[in-house]
């Protein structure tokens, strides 16, 4: 069987099967979209642009249970955008991880720029808060919602699309001017929100709030500045993650 394997070979970090990709179980997840304040055109690769104007952006905290690269939380900043082709998609210039297995096989296969930090995801009274955290102590970002009703109708499917493009870049340093590679990645994750006893899907919305603590010029995520909430969601769901493309060699 073709297996996607990390290093060393006698010990992968990781083992993908790539027909089946990246599989996730019992996961649960607070997500913010939001308008986006300041120009961000500086932020994306050549072969993207901002999908609307204003540009329109999200916040994704999640704590993922089961997967087969092991459990992890995780946090990414996302900027809403379009392809070559028109497309829309979901382009990562900040992603966080708990776990170095999934930080390997996200960067060495998607080019998703993970790195390790202390990420949460908690319930206290009626409230679930996410925040992250590089290194601990150093509280770069906080969201807290109160979920409070159903979402209802189709809306939710425009933000979330079955499955959801993403687009991230693969970046292998050329020595000595050779061997190098960068490359813009379209991969997807496809998304499937639980349903509860009476068949209605496990997604609410509510109140929300995001604040960036304390910036940092390490860590800049405060760099996606937040002009208007539009929508905070909670969700329980599955999911698979898998590549779709290289879109374009650099």
């Amino acid at each position: 069987m073709l297996m996607w394997r990390g290093i060393p070979f006698d010990s992968p970090l990781y083992e993908i099967d790539p027909s089946r990709g990246i599989e996730y179980r019992d996961c649960e997840a607070i997500v913010a979209f939001f308008l986006i304040k300041n120009d961000i055109k500086h932020l994306l690769p050549e072969g993207l642009e901002p999908y609307s104007t204003p540009a329109q952006g999200g916040i994704w905290i999640a704590h993922y249970r089961f997967s087969t690269v092991g459990e992890y939380y995780e946090y990414l900043t996302v900027i809403q955008v379009r392809d070559l082709n028109g497309e829309l998609g979901y382009y990562i210039p900040y992603i966080y991880v708990t776990n170095d297995a999934a930080l390997a096989a996200g960067r060495e296969l998607a080019g998703a720029p993970k790195k390790l930090a202390k990420i949460e995801l908690y319930r206290e009274y009626d409230i679930i808060q996410g925040i992250l955290e590089r290194p601990s102590g150093k509280r770069l970002v906080t969201f807290t919602m109160k979920p409070n009703s159903r979402v209802l109708g189709e809306f939710i499917n425009s933000v979330l699309p079955k499955p959801v493009p993403l687009f991230s870049v693969r970046h292998i340093p050329p020595i000595k001017g050779k061997g190098g590679v960068t490359q813009l990645i379209k991969w997807f994750a496809d998304i499937n929100i639980h349903n509860d006893s009476e068949g209605e899907r496990v997604i609410f919305t509510g109140p929300a709030s995001i604040t960036y603590d304390s910036p940092s010029v390490i860590d800049p995520v405060h760099k996606i500045e937040i002009q208007e909430i539009l929508l905070s969601i909670y969700i329980q769901f599955d999911m698979k993650l898998n590549i779709m493309d290289i879109v374009k060699e650099y």
